[in-house]
């Protein structure tokens, strides 16, 4: 009798909750480890290192790879409408296993596929054939960002540095404030969804941690005030602090 191809019983066992990321770690067949999304009429698998779907387009990791080095032998290299398609497959690929990698609070490879997106966006925006196409990515960029910040912020948690962790979000805050300036929309920055809870992170973090001013807001604020003997002291303490070996 041939095998069954049926994910029936998968489905059955385990059942799709639309008010959140249904999503486990699980094992292959192989001994891999592979990441599972439930989704409403089935199921994602997606591979934990390079492409998410396993693939090695062109035999490159992964098809950004791949086009930065079509774009190293051709200065004027311009996407072609299937490249496009292909580049809209990895945005979405690495989009599914970032909320995974949030979901399961694995930071630091939130943070990783974040990146990917990123610099796939800058290329594409670089190479890009069409304005329109362009902007059916850079819409996006400050929830990739978002997303960014709070993955940094969380992991510097993780390694038992919340005052690192509040720092991390107040770099991600202006960075993401120059990115609604740079799209002249400056002005919406404060009550957006996206900097509200980045803000709710900080002072939560501040609260549950008993974190104060950090040293870089402490110098921010001696500048601020005048007062440069007080700035010049904080400024090599903060110096001694980012070039302290971490344990």
């Amino acid at each position: 009798m041939s095998r069954s191809q049926s994910i029936d019983r998968i489905l059955e066992d385990w059942a799709y909750d639309p008010q959140t990321v249904n999503v486990r770690i699980v094992r292959a067949d192989d001994g891999r480890e592979v990441i599972q999304m439930r989704v409403d009429m089935g199921l994602l698998q997606m591979e934990t290192t390079g492409r998410p779907d396993g693939d090695r387009p062109h035999g490159c990791q992964t098809y950004y790879d791949y086009l930065v080095k079509l774009a190293f032998r051709d200065e004027d290299f311009e996407l072609t409408e299937e490249q496009c398609q292909e580049a809209d497959r990895e945005f979405a690929q690495f989009y599914h296993r970032r909320m995974c990698w949030l979901t399961l609070e694995e930071y630091s490879r939130a943070l990783a596929d974040a990146d990917h997106t990123l610099v796939l966006m800058d290329f594409c925006a670089e190479h890009s054939p069409d304005e329109s196409w362009t902007m059916s990515h850079e819409q996006y960029r400050p929830f990739v960002l978002f997303h960014r910040i709070q993955a940094a912020a969380l992991e510097q948690l993780k390694r038992q540095s919340p005052e690192a962790a509040v720092h991390t979000l107040n770099v991600g805050l202006e960075e993401l404030r120059e990115l609604f300036a740079d799209h002249d929309a400056e002005e919406m920055f404060e009550d957006s969804e996206l900097a509200v809870r980045l803000s709710d992170l900080r002072e939560s973090l501040r609260a549950q941690y008993h974190v104060g001013r950090t040293l870089q807001e402490r110098l921010q604020d001696a500048v601020a005030e005048e007062k440069y003997e007080l700035a010049a002291q904080l400024r090599d303490e903060l110096v001694k602090q980012q070039t302290r070996p971490r344990p």
